[in-house]
Order: C-alpha cells, then sequence, then structure tokens
C-alpha cells in the first residue's frame, strides 16, 4: 500500500482532512504529523486576548479531524527531509516513508538581524507557545505594583491586532499602569496597506492611549532594553515579537526548490516545482504568482489542495490555480470594531467587525471539532 504523509495542519490541510473523511483515499495509507493536536485559527488569536472568545472557539481539533478521515495521527515535528529515501524525519526519532507528501506547516517567526538575549521577550509564533506563555505574562501585570511597560515589535496586521487587543484586555481587567508601545520599521503602521487604512490606524493608536514609534528597526533586545539600528533604546518590561514571517531552514537543506527567502516554490498545481510528488501551500509555499504571507490565501488553498493530492493519488490530471489579485483583509481594533482592506479601498466601523465576527465563526463551523 502506499503512503501519503501529511505535514503540518495548517490552514489550507485541515482541507484535505475534511475531503479524506467525506471520501477515503483507497489505496493509501495517510498519515498527519504535526507537534499539536489543534489549530489556532490566526484569525481569532486577538479576539482571544481582547476578551471576545474563549480559546476553545479558536481552535480546531487536528487530532479529531484525523480520526474522522480514519488516518494516523504522529503528535510530533518534521525535523528533516530525505528526498532520495522519501523519508520525514520527526523529532521524536521516527521517520515515515512516503510516496507523496503535502507540506502546510506555516512560517516560523521572523528574527533576522535581531539579537535576543533576555527572558522578556516572547514571539507570537509559534502561537502554541504563545498562548502556553501568556497567563504568566498576565501574571506579571498584574502583580507588577508600578507602571508596566509592554512593547511590541511588528506593526504588520498582527502586530497591529495584538496592541488593541491587549489594550482592551487591560480595559477590562483593570490594568491602569499598563503602558503599551507598539514600533514599526516604517513611518505608519501596516505597511503595504491604503494610506487611509494606515492613518486611521494611526489615529485610533493615539486615542487608544498605544504609543506609537515609527521608522524603528530593533537590532537587540536584552535583559530589559531593546536597542535600535537608529535611535535611543527603549526599556520595557515584557517584549512581544510580531515581526513577520521567516521560512524554516529544512525545505531548502532538503534540497527543494525555494525562493530567495527560503519558502518551497510551488507551481499552479500546488506541486514543488523539484519534487512532483511533493506538494505545499499555505504560508510555507511561494506560490507561482507571488502573494502576501496571509492565512486568506492558505484558505483559499485548501479546496485546491485537497483535489490534486487526491488526483496524483489516482493518476488523474491535476487542476491549476491561480490565487486571487486582491483579498479582503478585516483588522480587529479590539473593542468590536474593525479596519477593512480590498485593493486600494478602506472601511472601518463597528459593522466592519461585525462582518469579521461572522466570517470567523462560520470558518469555525465548517469545521465543527473546538478543543
Amino acid at each position: 500500500m502506499k503512503r501519503l504523509v501529511l505535514l503540518g495542519g495548517g490552514h489550507a490541510q485541515i482541507h484535505v482532512l475534511t475531503e479524506l473523511a467525506k471520501q477515503p483515499l483507497a489505496g493509501w495509507d495517510v498519515h498527519l504529523v504535526s507537534p499539536y493536536r489543534r489549530l489556532i485559527y490566526s484569525g481569532m488569536l486577538p479576539g482571544w486576548i481582547a476578551g471576545h472568545y474563549p480559546i476553545e472557539a479558536c481552535a480546531i481539533r487536528l487530532d479529531q479531524l484525523a480520526e474522522n478521515a480514519g488516518l494516523t495521527f504522529h503528535e510530533t515535528a518534521g525535523q528533516r527531509l530525505d528526498l532520495e529515501q522519501r523519508a520525514l524525519h520527526c523529532s521524536d526519532g521516527s521517520a515515515l516513508h512516503f510516496d507523496a507528501l503535502s507540506i502546510d506547516t506555516g512560517p516560523v517567526a521572523d528574527l533576522q538581524g535581531l539579537s535576543i538575549r533576555s527572558a522578556q521577550a516572547l514571539p507570537v509564533r509559534p502561537i502554541e507557545r504563545f498562548i502556553a506563555a501568556w497567563p504568566t505574562l498576565v501574571g506579571r501585570i498584574k502583580g507588577h505594583g508600578r507602571r508596566f511597560d509592554l512593547v511590541i515589535l511588528g506593526a504588520g496586521a498582527a502586530g497591529v491586532e495584538l496592541a488593541f487587543a491587549v489594550q482592551r484586555r487591560a480595559g477590562i481587567e483593570g490594568w491602569a499602569h499598563l503602558v503599551i508601545t507598539l514600533v514599526g520599521s516604517e513611518a505608519l503602521p501596516l505597511s503595504g496597506m491604503p494610506l487611509r487604512t494606515r492613518n486611521t490606524a494611526a489615529r485610533l493608536l493615539a486615542q487608544r492611549g498605544i504609543r506609537w514609534l515609527g521608522s524603528r528597526r530593533a537590532s537587540q533586545i536584552e535583559d530589559a532594553l531593546i536597542a535600535f539600528e537608529d535611535g535611543e533604546p527603549l526599556p520595557c518590561d515584557a517584549c512581544l515579537i510580531s515581526t513577520g514571517t521567516a521560512a524554516p531552514a529544512w525545505p531548502a537543506a532538503a534540497g527543494l526548490a525555494t525562493d530567495e527567502r527560503g519558502f518551497i516554490r510551488v507551481g499552479p498545481t500546488l506541486q514543488s516545482l523539484s519534487h512532483a510528488s511533493v506538494f505545499a501551500a499555505g504560508d510555507v509555499a511561494a506560490y507561482a504568482e507571488a502573494r502576501p504571507k496571509s492565512g486568506v490565501y492558505a484558505v483559499r488553498a485548501g479546496p485546491v489542495l485537497a483535489d490534486n493530492l487526491r488526483a496524483h493519488c489516482e493518476g488523474r490530471t491535476l487542476r491549476e490555480w491561480t490565487p486571487q489579485a486582491r483579498a479582503l483583509y478585516l483588522i480587529s481594533t479590539g473593542d468590536c470594531h474593525a479596519l477593512a482592506t480590498w485593493g486600494r479601498w478602506s472601511w472601518s466601523g463597528r459593522w466592519m467587525w461585525r462582518w469579521k465576527d461572522h466570517i470567523d465563526r462560520q470558518f469555525m463551523r465548517r469545521f465543527g471539532t473546538q478543543a
């Protein structure tokens, strides 16, 4: 019997799991490898921090999806690929041989150029580690008898949402001594988005009492001090790092075709450009037509990945997919309010939050396996 290995339980891979539950893959032994038993839906993580959702409402049970699909679940991380022997070596010491491989492990935190020598620095990725560490940070904030300086590095959508979410949580919990500073490398937050959206975000930060520090790029975090390439250092009691995404080292080390940043290059069928039996989707993939690293594109790639994996295993023709040129971005701002962009268009308001909340809840209902 041939073997299909699903490496990672990302936003695209869950579509594969649900389709396999509907129709098993005849003649194939299927395995799922993930270090975590659940997938935290990244679109709802700020809502959990802000107090809108319990963490269970933001989680999809990968082990349950695997059981529904009748496949074997391995709670471990893929560590090394041997493409010549077609073997995936895992962190628990096991090795899985495969005839076809689907990769959706997501990215890692982009820490390039940043030296971290501080126990107070906490990257937002991996998300499960952040979630595990969050109660300790909350305890430190609550137990602090004086001003507590929390710095968030990175002013993309994730960093901006995080700043607003923590600010709302502070209001609910009564953390009047908490001072939040959002640091970005450009003059305004939300790089790449319409100017109107960026200005609105900057104005809302000021209105909510969140300090904005732009045109700064951190070079080192040591103890309770953040050093920058230019400008005075910034003291902090804790630092959350949301500086974007980077590729893991193992795809390039294995010999997979990668782009200049190390992401796996795939064609329109989501097959690796160097190894036709290897597929990739989500943030770990570099699509034939470049797109931003966003959960929007990972979710849209899911049905194509599911169809093409089945077609490949059954010896049928694969279909090609071109990601949409523009995507809707909904950015929560903490208090049941959101910003929205579509290409050069920009909106904001409470109705945007209601739209985002509806989309997020609908996405979770589709998979129905909350932890």
